[in-house]
């Protein structure tokens, strides 16, 4: 085989010709005293070596990808995809705490997340109420912002009202208060959230209601933008996270979804149990024993008197139940200690 001769990237004159030629109509199967390279006056075939270098710059031709320099994505799609990970979860327990709180059902669900320039962030927000967070260990502030329409109906919720909403767009001295409480209370969320990559201890700095005194970094810098749905009710509405990203810079090596969901399997560990197991120790629970139990008409409950005796379905020399909430756990029998009734354990109890 032939070697390969290196041909230049740029074609001459000839080649030119000759590759134009070679893509004119076909010609007849013998070639003429023209086709020869004779005739042309040269010593070798120049119509695959036109060709030859055609292939070979279009083969040179690099695959490009628009970007942005107004926009540079900081974040990888991995990262990307954890933090969202993240926030579906922080929905579900801020969702969950605030229905507790209000007494009444709250849904929240994650819209987007996507990295934009903080300027085009604040230009999408109009008539919300502004949270100015910090977010310890992490330096910096990020925002949460919520539409008046759901501020305003969980305030009448929590207040005992049915959920109005008001058309207003100033929080008053009193209502400013209550609103906190409200946000301490997704903080808690927040905090429980992100736990698997850092443990946070957000704080609120402050609160505006108006846009452009909600200053937390430059208009080019890039932030993420969480969009979530809140439903309280009847009534829906926006409420969105803003964190800078250099709030997250720190953090960007621990939001791979391999090392999350690492993070979130020691939680298993014997530390974590040892320490939820002294936790639960100093809780209260209630205990009950049942000495037996009756069936009666109702008038003979009403006629009952000092001294009349009732026949309960428990036989004296059979051990009655413990009940530790309601759920039966010992067995055992009633006895006297310094003239106190109390109920001696003979073992765990076992359903038959």
């Amino acid at each position: 085989m032939a070697p390969v001769q290196a041909v230049s990237e740029i074609l001459s004159q000839s080649e030119i010709e000759a590759l134009l030629s070679s893509l004119g109509p076909e010609k007849s199967a013998e070639p003429t005293e023209e086709d020869t390279p004779a005739a042309a006056g040269s010593s070798a075939p120049a119509a695959p070596k036109a060709v030859e270098s055609a292939i070979r710059l279009k083969s040179r031709s690099a695959a490009y990808e628009v970007y942005d320099f107004r926009r540079p994505d900081k974040f990888s799609k991995d990262q990307l995809r954890t933090l969202q990970m993240l926030h579906e979860t922080f929905a579900r327990l801020a969702g969950s705490s605030l229905s507790a709180y209000l007494r009444s059902t709250v849904s929240i669900d994650l819209i987007s997340l996507e990295q934009v320039p903080y300027e085009e962030y604040m230009r999408c927000i109009n008539q919300s109420a502004f949270t100015i967070m910090s977010i310890p260990p992490l330096n910096g502030q990020a925002v949460l912002e919520m539409e008046f329409a759901i501020v305003f109906t969980m305030l009448d919720k929590l207040l005992g009202g049915p959920g109005r909403v008001l058309e207003r767009s100033v929080l008053t001295e009193i209502e400013q208060p209550l609103v906190k409480q409200m946000v301490e209370r997704m903080f808690g969320a927040l905090k429980s959230a992100w736990e698997g990559v850092v443990i946070v201890n957000p704080g609120i700095e402050g609160m505006e209601t108006s846009p452009q005194f909600v200053q937390i970094a430059p208009p080019t810098d890039i932030v993420i933008s969480v969009l979530f749905e809140v439903r309280v009710g009847e009534t829906r509405g926006a409420m969105s996270l803003c964190i800078p990203y250099m709030v997250l810079k720190p953090v960007t090596a621990k939001l791979s979804a391999q090392k999350w969901f690492a993070n979130s399997n020691r939680k298993q560990h014997a530390s974590h149990r040892r320490a939820l197991t002294h936790q639960i120790q100093a809780s209260f629970v209630e205990c009950t024993v049942r000495l037996g139990r009756s069936k009666m008409h109702v008038k003979d409950f009403l006629n009952l008197q000092q001294g009349d005796i009732v026949r309960l379905d428990q036989r004296i020399d059979r051990d009655i139940r413990l009940f530790v909430s309601r759920v039966p756990k010992f067995e055992g029998r009633p006895a006297l200690e310094s003239g106190k009734l109390v109920f001696q354990v003979s073992g765990p109890y076992v359903e038959i």
